[in-house]
């Protein structure tokens, strides 16, 4: 290399290093900035944590420039068991992964309305934080981005809100119907919603009721995992992927609908539902699964067997089903959604307190063909309307 070709060499390395400033404290908070587009990052402090009370503003100046602070960095506050409360300001589009992890001491969370994403882990750990307010511009929530809170709400501003259950919490639930029931049992996603990320809802005992919104396209793996109380579940139509291990051991489940919009599922989806009694599938033209979706133990031989639910599938499918790996594993499968339907006892105790279509949309009145009923006491019935 000449000496001009190194010079030249030389001056690009500065000009590319130039475009980002090194790492800066402002007011307390380190940032990452960037010359080029005026965007700040709030960083990690090595060696020193943050604690107290932390006001992240929506703007920070140095060396004669403005920059917008878009973005909570990864790990950015992680660990800081002294950090007591953030306010986000509303500039922030991104919380990045493990952004708080651990922070015990965290008792108080604003998120600014301009967040779209919450990254994986990033309140996980959080043992002080009792409730959170997300706005409804949150499209993405991360894997375990809330695992080992004790939270008793999650508060979407539109109204909505849904409760992680651990801990046996008994808070009130406050729908957007502003109908007050007890227990931390009923989930309501918002519909800003489009992914619900792999483990979001894992290992919630006391999660008996989820209301899926058309919006969600995919259902990450072991979202539901183990959520042995869960009943009855209902995914919209809409969705397109159903992950590995989504619903495994959710052992009180009984009934499962799935929508015509389903392309894929995942490898032991609904491994070990050993209480599934029916699996409804509006798919029309039935795609290859593998023999471990529907897969369930024999207490009686210690091993592994093909579900004994009952399959119902739309009129003039069943031939479909019956050379399709592995629908053609159901022993029992049956033409006619409608045939899905079971008489039921009323119970004059229970009263209806929501209503929905096989497509997951909440519905003010009965409607033409079969509804899902959530009833007071916390069962949910299908019921054919004509």
């Amino acid at each position: 290399m000449n000496t001009k070709q190194l010079l030249l060499s030389l001056l690009m390395s500065i000009m590319s290093i130039s475009a980002f400033a090194e790492d800066v404290e402002i007011n307390g908070i380190r940032y990452s900035l960037n010359d080029e587009t005026l965007e700040a990052e709030v960083a990690r402090k090595y060696g020193e944590e943050y604690s107290g009370d932390i006001i992240i503003p929506e703007t920070v100046d140095y060396d004669d420039k403005t920059y917008s602070v878009t973005s909570i960095g990864y790990d950015a506050f992680r660990y800081c068991s002294g950090l007591t409360s953030v306010t986000i300001g509303n500039s922030v589009t991104s919380i990045g992964t493990g952004a708080f992890l651990a922070c015990e001491g965290l008792t108080s969370v604003t998120i600014g309305n301009s967040v779209t994403s919450i990254g994986d882990y990033a309140f996980s750990g959080c043992k002080g934080l009792t409730s959170i307010t997300i706005p409804n511009s949150v499209t993405s929530i991360g894997t375990c981005a809330f695992s080992s809170c004790v939270l008793e709400s999650i508060v979407v501003e539109d109204g909505n809100t849904f409760y992680d259950s651990r801990d046996n919490c008994n808070a009130i639930i406050e729908t957007n119907t502003n109908k007050l029931l007890q227990g931390c049992k009923n989930t309501v996603i918002p519909n800003s919603v489009t992914i619900i990320g792999a483990g979001a809802f894992y290992w919630l005992p006391g999660l008996t009721s989820i209301t899926i919104p058309n919006s969600v396209k995919e259902i990450g793996s072991s979202a539901f995992h183990n959520c042995k109380s869960l009943t009855s579940v209902t995914i919209p139509n809409g969705v397109e992927y159903i992950g590995g291990s989504a619903f495994l051991s959710c052992t009180s489940l009984t009934s499962i609908t799935i929508p015509n919009s389903v392309t894929s599922i995942g490898e032991g989806a609904f491994f070990h539902c050993k209480g599934l009694t029916s699996v409804i599938s509006l798919i029309e033209e039935p795609f290859e699964i593998t023999y471990d979706v529907f897969k369930n133990d024999n207490e009686d031989t210690y091993g592994w067997d093909f579900t004994s639910a009952t399959l119902y599938v739309p009129a003039g499918t069943k031939s479909k089903y019956e050379s399709t790996p592995a629908w053609n594993q159901f022993t029992n499968i049956v033409e006619g959604i409608e045939n899905a339907v079971k008489s039921v006892e009323t119970d004059v105790k229970a009263e209806e307190t929501e209503r929905y279509n096989v497509g997951g949309q909440r519905i003010s009145s009965p409607q033409k063909g079969l509804n899902i009923v959530k009833m007071s006491d916390g069962t949910t019935r299908k019921v054919m309307c004509k």
